[in-house]
């Protein structure tokens, strides 16, 4: 008798559990036709001479070797990316995690809050409306910094802030300011309001107050949320070209442009498709050797724990 329950116990639990497994087969199976095809394709394209609708024409390594000793804008590309995704890293580990201790030291919930509340509300705002206003009504010649310059009586530093290649990195890397963008502050926040009450009382006692025991105790209890904004922030500032493609393409010159741009320019300005791809290939790998880097010799707090 026992033995007939327990088998109708595992026959039972084996059609839920492949139950499971074919309701995942769709989504599965869409995320191979739409994700990881189109990589396998990339990578064997990369290889290729080819255009949309012509024929393909086998050229081994050579779309790597031009790309990476041939095209004099590679190096240029990769200097600027490396530019920005340093500032993008610099900004986005350091301002929303200031922000979000500024809230949790906050005394009332309530207040708490609506301060959640307030800083979540850039992020139902069009990225590229932001571009827009920042590139139209803020950096254009007539806009509000300019004008607030000319108010002040400094007409000499007036200028077209994203067409002038002294200024126009910086006032891309400025988009944004103060940059304090709900998504990290909330990400902060949650790692911040995990650390155990018992931790902040024995700081308390210890006499470990402000400054110190934000870089002391509550830095050290967010690494996790730290190392997710890192591995999040490389990705983007390695492959993304959205944003200067909108305000700038790369311009004035080449001050903006990242190779990117580079791989968009190739593939559908160009028709150089193969080596857009190979161009995309080497991004690819670049982000790929980083995350390992960071995920094996950026420890959060969770793995420096179980190591203790």
């Amino acid at each position: 008798m026992n033995t007939n329950a327990r088998t109708a116990r595992l026959v039972l639990r084996a059609r839920r559990a492949l139950a499971c497994y074919a309701v995942l087969l769709v989504p599965l199976a869409l995320l191979a036709v739409f994700v990881y095809l189109p990589v396998v394709w990339a990578f064997s394209k990369s290889l290729f001479e080819f255009e949309i609708g012509g024929e393909s024409t086998f050229i081994g390594l050579s779309n790597y070797i031009e790309f990476l000793a041939a095209d004099p804008t590679t190096y240029v590309g990769l200097v600027n990316m490396l530019i920005f995704t340093g500032a993008a890293v610099a900004i986005r580990l350091t301002v929303p995690l200031i922000v979000a201790k500024l809230i949790v030291s906050l005394q009332g919930e309530r207040w708490r809050h609506v301060y959640r509340v307030v800083f979540l509300l850039p992020v139902v705002v069009s990225g590229v409306a932001v571009l827009l206003i920042w590139s139209g009504l803020i950096y254009s010649q007539n806009g509000l910094l300019n004008e607030f310059l000319r108010v002040c009586g400094m007409e000499r530093w007036c200028r077209t802030w994203l067409g002038d290649p002294s200024t126009a990195m910086a006032a891309v890397i400025f988009i944004g300011f103060p940059w304090v963008g709900g998504f990290e502050v909330l990400i902060y926040y949650a790692g911040l309001s995990a650390i155990p009450d018992s931790v902040n009382e024995a700081a308390a006692l210890e006499g470990c107050t402000g400054l110190r025991k934000f870089l002391l105790i509550d830095v050290p209890m967010v690494i996790s949320q730290l190392k997710l904004m890192l591995v999040l922030t490389i990705i983007a500032g390695i492959q993304g070209f959205q944003n200067l493609l909108i305000i700038t393409r790369g311009g004035p010159g080449y001050a903006t442009f990242v190779p990117g741009l580079q791989m968009y320019y190739n593939a559908f300005s160009y028709q150089r498709f193969g080596y857009a791809c190979a161009i995309g290939v080497i991004l690819f790998l670049l982000i790929f050797g980083l995350t390992v880097i960071n995920m094996k010799y950026f420890k959060s707090s969770e793995e420096l724990q179980a190591a203790a």
